[in-house]
C-alpha cells in the first residue's frame, strides 16, 4: 500500500510513525513537558515525508498527546511511563493498555468491557487498532463488541476542581466534553470498520452511571483484565478557551494499570479477580446504568 493512501489521512507509513510515537511518550523518552523534535528531523527519522509528519503530530494533538504552537514546537501535554511485563501470567503485573488491546484484536471475536472516566485512552487505542485494520484486513475480526461505562453528567464529581476556586464548574465541564468526544469518536471508528465491510458484526453499547469511579478497568474478550486505580494529584489543565490553571485531578493516562489472565484453575488470583470484574461490571451496567 502506498504510504499517501490513506482512508482518515492515515495509511502504513503513518500508523507506524503514529504508533512509534505515541509509544516514546508512554515510555518516557518523551517526558510530559518536554518538545518533540523540529519536523524535519522526524521525517528524517522515520524515513518518511513531512506531510506524513505534519499528519501525525495534527493527530497527537486532537487526542491531547502534544500542543502545538507555532514557533515554539510540539509540548508533550501527556505521557505515563510503562513497566514492562510479561503477557501471560496468573498473578497481577504492571501493563500498558496497547499491548493488550492489540492481542485482544488478534482474536476472531472481540469483546471489551470497560468503565472509565472519560474513555479517552479507549480511543485512542481502538483507533490504532481501526488503522491497523485498513493497512492488512487480512486477519482482521469477524465481530466486535464493545460496551463502555462512564459517569453521568448529573454525577457529582470530586474531580477534577480548580485548587484555587473549589466552585469553578470548567474544569468538570472539560471531563464532560472530552468523554462527548471520546464516546463519539468511538462510535464513528467502529461504525466505520462496518461500513467499509471490514469488521461484518459491530456492536458498541455506552451507558451512563452514576457510580463515580475511582478506578478504570478493561475486561478483555471475557478472559483478560487490565485494573488501575486513579491517582489524585495537583497538575495544571488548559480549558477550550486557552485559560489555564492548577487543578486537583485524577491521572487517568498516567494510571499504573495491573493485568491479570484467567486460567484452567478456577481458584487462581487471575481467573477470580477476572470474574469478579466481570460480576461487577455486569451488575452496574444492568441495575445502575442507563443509554
Amino acid at each position: 500500500m502506498d504510504e499517501e493512501r490513506t482512508s482518515e489521512g492515515g495509511g502504513k507509513e503513518f500508523v507506524r510513525v503514529l504508533e512509534e510515537l505515541r509509544n516514546s511518550m508512554l515510555t518516557g523518552k518523551y517526558a510530559l513537558g518536554s518538545f518533540l523534535p523540529p519536523q524535519r528531523a522526524l521525517a528524517k527519522e522515520f524515513g518518511v515525508s513531512r506531510d506524513t509528519v505534519q499528519r501525525v503530530l495534527r493527530t497527537l494533538a486532537d487526542e491531547h498527546w502534544i500542543e502545538s504552537r507555532q514557533g515554539s514546537g510540539s509540548k508533550v501535554i501527556k505521557a505515563q511511563r510503562i513497566q514492562p511485563a510479561v503477557l501471560r501470567s496468573a498473578t497481577p503485573r504492571p501493563m500498558a493498555l496497547g499491548p493488550i488491546i492489540s492481542k485482544a484484536f488478534g482474536q476472531s471475536e472481540v469483546s471489551l468491557d470497560v468503565f472509565t472516566l472519560t474513555g479517552e485512552s479507549l480511543d485512542t487505542h481502538i483507533r490504532l487498532q481501526a488503522e491497523s485494520i485498513r493497512v492488512d484486513s487480512h486477519g482482521a475480526p469477524r465481530s466486535i463488541t464493545v460496551r463502555i461505562l462512564v459517569p453521568s453528567e448529573g454525577a457529582e464529581l470530586p474531580y477534577p476542581r480548580s485548587k484555587d476556586d473549589p466552585s469553578d464548574r470548567r474544569p468538570v465541564e472539560r471531563v464532560w466534553a472530552i468523554a462527548r468526544r471520546s464516546t463519539s469518536s468511538l462510535r464513528h471508528t467502529l461504525e466505520s470498520l462496518r461500513v467499509e465491510k471490514l469488521v461484518p458484526e459491530v456492536d458498541l453499547k455506552i451507558r451512563r452511571t452514576s457510580v463515580v469511579p475511582n478506578f478504570k478497568f478493561y475486561l478483555l474478550n471475557g478472559a483478560e483484565a487490565l485494573f488501575g486505580l486513579y491517582q489524585v494529584v495537583e497538575r495544571p489543565i488548559v480549558l477550550d478557551d486557552g485559560e489555564e490553571l492548577t487543578a486537583v485531578d485524577v491521572e487517568g493516562i498516567g494510571a499504573s494499570l495491573m493485568h491479570y489472565e484467567s486460567d484452567a484453575d478456577p481458584d487462581s488470583p487471575g481467573t477470580f479477580f477476572v470474574d469478579s470484574m466481570q460480576a461487577y461490571f455486569d451488575s452496574v451496567w444492568s441495575r445502575l446504568s442507563e443509554e
